[in-house]
């Protein structure tokens, strides 16, 4: 992973790079204003826990009818080895819909950071356990790069360091990084220790309308949902599915 980035820094360093300053659509005022659940759909074609999901997917198709189902935003993957992404298809895709997009990948090195400012990405995931006490410099530099930082959670601790660096949205991801395993029972064990003014997103495991109100019930905001709908053969009939399941 990270012998890949410093490769491409290698390439093109960051003082090299054109940083989109075009307004920004906000992740968090999109879960604040969301007519129904708020749902962040995510283009995937494959992921380390499931496989190839749908390597045959038309990624600016799915992402236009994720969009017409009701998704607020879209999280993109661009990583190319576990999920078979790739970071062209991050502003290609923002510029086919008018809702914020977020780059999902394993930020490890700030160099990411400028990357994903050049892509125009609107908000980014920051990972809690790959970035550890790193994890206030990145937020920090995310912001002064003008994108939102979706800062993702798997246990007390975590919480409590993504709190305290002044994370505004925190994702509980209900599966556990190290054994692939997904409760959403997590959610419901951490959302108590989320204060109420930061937007709170349940991940991973949320497949049907049960499970959104499950999560809801237990204190989330919003839902990120990916593999459901790449596996789905009606994307929009089943993002529309899941934002009206309250």
């Amino acid at each position: 992973m990270r012998a890949a980035v410093r490769q491409r820094a290698s390439v093109k360093p960051a003082g090299e790079m054109i940083i989109d300053r075009s307004p920004k659509r906000s992740l968090r005022k999109a879960i604040e204003g969301a007519p129904e659940v708020p749902l962040i759909a995510e283009v995937k074609r494959a992921a380390p826990s499931a496989g190839d999901i749908n390597l045959d997917a038309d990624v600016f198709e799915v992402a236009r009818a994720m969009v017409d189902g009701g998704a607020i935003a879209l999280s993109v993957l661009t990583e190319p080895k576990y999920f078979k992404g790739d970071p062209s298809y991050l502003p290609r895709i923002r510029k086919i819909v008018d809702v914020p997009v977020l780059r999902k990948d394993f930020i490890v090195e700030e160099y990411q950071l400028y990357e994903s400012g050049e892509l125009g990405a609107d908000a980014i995931l920051l990972i809690t356990e790959l970035l550890g006490r790193r994890l206030p410099r990145f937020m920090g530099l995310a912001r002064e790069l003008g994108m939102e930082s979706l800062v993702e959670v798997g246990d007390e601790g975590q919480v409590k360091l993504a709190t305290s660096a002044g994370a505004e949205i925190i994702g509980i991801n209900n599966r556990d990084l190290r054994t692939m395993r997904v409760d959403i029972g997590r959610t419901r064990r951490l959302a108590p220790l989320v204060p109420d003014d930061v937007m709170l997103v349940s991940e991973s495991g949320i497949s049907g309308p049960g499970d959104v109100r499950a999560v809801l019930e237990a204190g989330a905001d919003a839902v990120l949902v990916g593999t459901a709908l790449m596996r789905s053969s009606e994307v929009a009939s089943k993002v529309r599915s899941l934002v009206s399941a309250r």
